[in-house]
């Protein structure tokens, strides 16, 4: 079952990596994977916050980067080193055809870092804003989702190794944004004020 499960792996990953191969995707999924193309975006939420919560903003921010800084930890540090996996532009036998974009990196591949920490960002803002500001909602999971399958179609990841980060970083990114809203009685929270 397990290798199976590893087989359906490894041909989803040569669909996406060489089957949907095109200058476009080629020009773009590198820049999506790229943490300085976002940094932008980081800038102005850190600004949204500040500006718009003033003292609470600074705590909004401080769990946004806890949430990342948890997750980055949780998945580089505790799983990669256990789990083991060779990157697939590592693994000699996915060589052959392997359409490679970026530099391959000499980490771990299960599970992916870039995924698990944009979705965990991804699910702490829309647990944050969603009563506030429903198109949080799709705008967050396409972001993360586009950055996860951007390590695919590079050829660093495997699909199993961005779901897994999604699930694992879904789940931190919920977590964070729930004690910031529920475990803190002294820090009243209101979205989008």
């Amino acid at each position: 079952m397990f290798d199976q499960l590893i087989q359906f792996d490894e041909h989803l990953f040569s669909a996406i990596n060489h089957g949907l191969s095109n200058p476009f995707f080629d020009w773009i999924m590198p820049l999506l994977r790229n943490r300085f193309f976002w940094t932008p975006l980081y800038l102005f939420i850190a600004i949204f916050f500040v500006k718009n919560y003033g003292k609470q903003g600074w705590i909004l921010l401080l769990f946004f980067a806890l949430t990342f800084a948890v997750t980055d930890f949780f998945t580089a540090s505790l799983i990669k080193p256990n789990a083991e996996r060779i990157r697939p532009c590592n693994d000699p036998s996915m060589k052959p055809g392997l359409h490679s974009l970026v530099a391959c990196g000499t980490g771990y591949s299960f599970p992916s870092t870039h995924a698990a920490n944009h979705f965990a960002l991804a699910l702490f803002l829309i647990t944050v804003f969603y009563k506030k500001w429903k198109p949080i909602l799709p705008i967050a999971l396409l972001w993360a989702a586009s950055i996860s399958f951007a390590q695919v179609y590079v050829g660093v990841h495997y699909p199993l190794d961005v779901t897994g980060g999604a699930i694992i970083g879904s789940i931190l990114g919920y977590l964070t944004a729930a004690c910031l809203i529920f475990y803190k009685p002294y820090f009243s929270w209101k979205a989008g004020n």
